[in-house]
């Protein structure tokens, strides 16, 4: 399982499995992050209860990858949305957009874009033999099922 970087790695310096980053729809579902193994998360036995980010699946494949789609990426009024405000401060990707929204507002707001359009088209790559998608964004997830219909 891995997702979108929309969530804070609180358990990064607490290394604590009882702390969940990942919280969606209150109780629905939690997971934390790797934990902070990024050596070798993808092939521990105690991955499976651990989701990975777009650092630590970044040039590795799967059989099978489950990607969750968070609040950064949405679908409204026909086109697909990007929105960096939605990104974990912890993000360290997003430097470079909180920078430059300073002096090139524009600007930081078309590299965020790309980043955040490149982390998912990354992500949803990790799977050889097939993709399971979840979108916090409802409207998106209809859009997706739309496209591959």
């Amino acid at each position: 399982m891995v997702a979108g970087y929309c969530w804070n790695w609180v358990t990064k310096k607490k290394n604590d499995p009882s702390i969940y980053d990942i919280n969606i729809d209150q109780y629905i579902f939690h997971m934390s992050w790797n934990l902070g193994n990024t050596q070798t998360w993808a092939i521990d036995r105690d991955s499976i209860d651990q989701c990975g980010c777009i650092h630590t699946c970044q040039g590795l494949e799967f059989d099978y990858v489950g990607v969750i789609i968070g609040d950064d990426l949405r679908y409204e009024n026909n086109k697909l949305i990007t929105d960096p405000s939605k990104r974990a401060k912890t993000d360290r990707s997003m430097y470079v957009y909180v920078k430059l929204s300073k002096t090139d507002p524009v600007g930081a707001h078309r590299k965020a874009d790309e980043i955040i359009r490149n982390t998912y088209r990354t992500l949803m790559t990790r799977g050889m033999k097939g993709c399971y998608i979840y979108c916090t964004d409802k409207k998106l997830a209809e859009y997706i099922r739309h496209q591959m219909g």
